[in-house]
């Protein structure tokens, strides 16, 4: 059987999740074939994982200039694009130009000029690119889909939906790239993409027009000021302010994030531990959308990065009833722990109203894996045999494209005060 090559951009620490996956439990069907990044000390310690961790050969490296005779010399049938955010569209593209199909690393891409780039690349070559949302395989989120779907609660009228980030995993997105808007089009893109996305699986519709409404009030050095404090610091290696900040990352304590990070500064500068009270953060801690779809349904959500326990509630309300879904998630930082616990549950209940009855509880299957057990089922439909599925969780790049629209309408909404349509954004 020939086995169906692959080459991954962007050694990063979302990387793993999908080499390793590769190299561990899809090695009958796939080559994993080569690494590009612009950083060559986290190329060398991805090809090292590679060899001790998981026993499998190591491959070519590539820097990042080196990315279309990566393709020419290896001729990946697939290339898995996990690098910074507002590159997704440059690799996307050129990878499809060059014969390839993708797989990429949500979101997609961050504002609709390259979202349309990316849009009229797939017209262009034929190719196909796939959007990695796990939390549409998570069993919770399934079913929702499938209560939906039998028309459980009727016809879906409106829902509400509050996502939570805790002061570890939300104070993340303050201490890295992620903090800087150009890089990743703020938490409405993107760490929404993922919760819009459920929301257009859920429903089975696309969103029409948005209007949201956010800013930064508890993160960065003027609120911090605003609260009492005075002490400061950039970074946390290397500073004493930061030994006793609950807030800061001492990637020096764990050896995973020490190989990736810390010793990997010297090749481009770039610090994963800044301080989340520090300047230069140009996204939003506190977040209010509203949302009105295609089928006439509305929803209103909100997102806050700094609140005491992580997860969402989301409720549905329709012509027959009501949903209610509560999910706890344990806390964890990105790549300082395992795969597994990367949105890992703690608790979930899952509640039908039904119109003039009494309420019951839904049992949700309990699975192993990261994401509330939605990983390995992703990994498989992305590399293993793939199997009929009537809710369709299998992302395109139109499903990539629409939740980020949301996300993407949401930031021009800010600006400028106004709601905001999709159509007016990009031409499918």
């Amino acid at each position: 059987m020939t086995r169906k090559k692959f080459a991954l951009v962007g050694t990063g620490g979302r990387a793993e999740f999908f080499y390793g996956a590769l190299a561990r439990s899809f090695r009958d069907k796939s080559e994993l074939v080569a690494f590009c990044d612009i950083n060559r000390t986290r190329l060398e310690y991805a090809n090292r994982l590679l060899k001790e961790k998981y026993e499998h050969p190591e491959v070519r490296l590539y820097g990042c200039e080196q990315f279309d005779e990566m393709i020419r010399q290896e001729k990946p049938d697939t290339v898995i694009v996990t690098s910074m955010d507002r590159t997704h569209h440059t690799y996307i593209i050129r990878a499809m130009e060059l014969g390839c199909d993708v797989v990429t690393e949500k979101p997609m891409t961050i504002d609709a000029e390259k979202c349309q780039q990316i849009i009229d690349a797939v017209k262009r070559t034929g190719r196909d690119l796939r959007v990695a949302f796990n939390y549409r395989y998570a069993p919770h989120n399934t079913k929702i889909r499938e209560l939906i779907m039998d028309g459980t609660i009727g016809e879906v009228h409106s829902v509400h939906f509050e996502w939570l980030l805790n002061t570890m995993h939300g104070a993340d997105y303050f201490r890295r790239w992620h903090r800087d808007k150009r890089n990743s089009g703020g938490l409405l893109v993107h760490k929404s993409t993922h919760h819009f996305d459920l929301v257009n699986f859920w429903l089975g519709t696309s969103p029409e027009t948005v209007y949201a409404m956010g800013g930064l009030r508890f993160y960065g050095r003027e609120n911090a000021e605003r609260r009492g404090v005075t002490k400061f610091y950039q970074r946390a290696h290397g500073s004493e302010a930061a030994k006793d900040d609950p807030f800061a990352l001492h990637m020096e304590k764990n050896a995973h994030m020490k190989s990736l990070y810390l010793d990997a500064e010297k090749d481009d500068g770039y610090q994963r531990d800044q301080s989340v009270f520090g300047d230069g953060i140009s996204i939003e801690d506190t977040l209010g959308v509203m949302v009105r779809y295609k089928n006439k349904a509305i929803m209103t959500y909100s997102l806050n990065a700094y609140l005491p326990w992580e997860g969402f509630n989301v409720v549905f309300n329709g012509s027959k009833g009501r949903i209610e879904l509560k999910v706890v998630e344990r806390a964890y930082v990105n790549s300082g722990g395992k795969k597994e616990d990367e949105g890992a549950l703690s608790y979930k209940l899952l509640t039908v109203q039904p119109m003039f009855e009494r309420p019951y509880e839904v049992q949700i299957e309990t699975r192993a894996g990261g994401h509330g057990g939605g990983d390995p089922i992703l990994l498989n439909d992305l590399f293993g045999e793939r199997e009929e599925d009537r809710f369709h969780r299998a992302a395109s790049h139109v499903d990539g494209a629409v939740s980020i629209l949301t996300g993407i309408a949401g930031n021009i909404s800010m600006q400028t005060g106004n709601a905001v349509r999709i159509d007016d954004l990009v031409k499918f």
